[in-house]
């Protein structure tokens, strides 16, 4: 029997420091979290940055190395510093490191690394063991060259790897939601189809109970099957909200393929044990016939300026398309008059928030809106040319009437100066696996400290 216990969704987000008190209590034999996600865009990974903030993610691991260290239970983090880039894990570890220094706490440390370089990977893909995901085409060697930064996402072999090794806090770059709550028991023999599927429930945290806010999860996984529990005594599991989660970022609620295999859920019973608990048996893992590792790329697309005005006017309102429209048309003639610049050689996106910028033509609502929030953004080789752009649109946001108006409206800036210099935009360009014949073959694990 092996108890995990999640302390939230994500390093960084936040936990109410006695929940983690009470997974200790409860006998939790190992704590995992993830530390990224792909889910806030390609900026993250492109840049090599993470969208948590050092003071945040230092609060939540302070708490969870004590916990940790006073237990005498192993600490895992998944997908470091957002994406899992090299220079994630090290600036996780470096948090890491000056916590263990002002703590005064003696724990050995394993950093995973999940950088692939464009080079091995070509030689992969002249071998035939790159293939691409749906609804991919065929990967061009060109497109490894041109990606700023590329990871794969690790299964949960390299992290058992370190912990193996004599690990207490495991720093993986990136790796699957679930396999850093799998690794341990797995290592520890735990049957695997309960295993995944637990791991699949609680891997962010509360959000398989009634308040996802609350806190964190302990699974108890045995030989036949696993129970959750919220830590929050205040929370509830239910055969509702573990069973949903089935459904959150699933191609299939059946079934969710992992580095190794398939997850196969179809037969899972899903049992409540009484207000707060639930038991799940039934569930099976079929292991694949080649593992493989997926990967993860994003490139420059250029550089980005935005402006926001607003319009309160109702006539331009009662015809918002027609004036977003108008404006990509008489932009396109002023950039072209000024600049000389083909609208193939840079990218306008105009946004009406409150109006359909969030579903675009599939929003359902009629009539005209109260006000508006017009999102501007230029994307152009350079920033300077882009920044043009903006300052060209500048008259535009503030005053473009409809074609029949015989007054010039005045629209709203929320900034000032207008334009705001975004830097390098990025996008997602590999959705495709690679054959590997060892798992932990893509992974560099370094380890530092003496054992305990």
């Amino acid at each position: 029997m092996i108890r995990i216990l999640v302390p939230s969704g994500m390093l960084g987000a936040g936990f109410p420091p006695e929940t983690v008190d009470r997974g200790l209590a409860l006998g939790a034999d190992v704590i995992a979290v993830d530390g990224g996600s792909t889910d806030s865009g390609p900026y993250y990974l492109g840049s090599g940055t993470a969208k948590t903030s050092a003071a945040a993610v230092a609060r939540d691991l302070r708490l969870l190395l004590r916990a940790a260290a006073g237990a005498g239970i192993p600490l895992i983090v998944g997908s470091c510093g957002t994406s899992g880039t090299d220079s994630g894990v090290d600036w996780v570890s470096g948090i890491v490191e000056t916590i263990l220094r002002e703590e005064n706490l003696t724990l050995r440390v394993a950093r995973i690394y999940s950088e692939q370089t464009a080079a091995v990977l070509k030689e992969r893909l002249g071998e035939g063991r790159v293939h691409p995901l749906p609804p991919m085409g065929d990967l061009d060697a060109a497109t490894l060259d041109e990606c700023t930064h590329i990871v794969g996402m690790m299964g949960h072999e390299p992290i058992a790897a370190a912990l193996a090794a004599g690990a207490d806090v495991v720093l993986a770059g990136r790796a699957t939601d679930t396999a850093v709550a799998a690794a341990y028991p797995l290592m520890k023999g735990m049957p695997p189809g309960p295993t995944w599927h637990a791991s699949k429930i609680i891997e962010c945290g509360g959000q398989c109970t009634t308040n996802p806010r609350a806190g964190g999860v302990l699974a108890t996984i045995d030989d036949d099957g696993f129970v959750i529990e919220p830590l929050d005594p205040a929370a509830a599991c239910t055969t509702t909200s573990v069973a949903a989660h089935m459904l959150y970022e699933t191609v299939n609620p059946f079934e969710m393929r992992e580095p190794a295999g398939t997850l196969v859920v179809t037969d899972a019973v899903y049992t409540a044990l009484d207000d707060r608990r639930v038991r799940v048996e039934g569930s099976r893992f079929e292991v694949a016939d080649q593992y493989t590792v997926k990967l993860e790329g994003a490139r420059v697309t250029g550089y980005e300026t935005m402006s926001f005005t607003a319009i309160r006017d109702p006539h331009i309102l009662a015809r918002i398309e027609e004036w977003v429209a108008l404006m990509h048309e008489v932009l396109a003639g002023r950039v072209s008059q000024t600049l000389g610049l083909d609208p193939s050689g840079y990218a306008v996106d105009i946004r009406p928030y409150g109006y359909n910028a969030v579903l675009g033509s599939i929003d359902p609502a009629s009539g005209p809106p109260r006000e508006v929030g017009v999102m501007m953004l230029v994307n152009a080789p350079d920033q300077a040319t882009a920044t043009a752009i903006a300052k060209i649109a500048n008259p535009l946001m503030l005053h473009l009437p409809t074609s029949d108006m015989d007054y010039l409206p005045s629209l709203a800036f929320a900034t000032s100066p207008a334009e705001t210099e975004r830097g390098a935009a990025y996008e997602f360009t590999l959705n495709h696996v690679v054959d590997v014949d060892e798992p932990t073959a893509l992974f560099r694990i370094e380890i530092e400290g003496a054992p305990r």
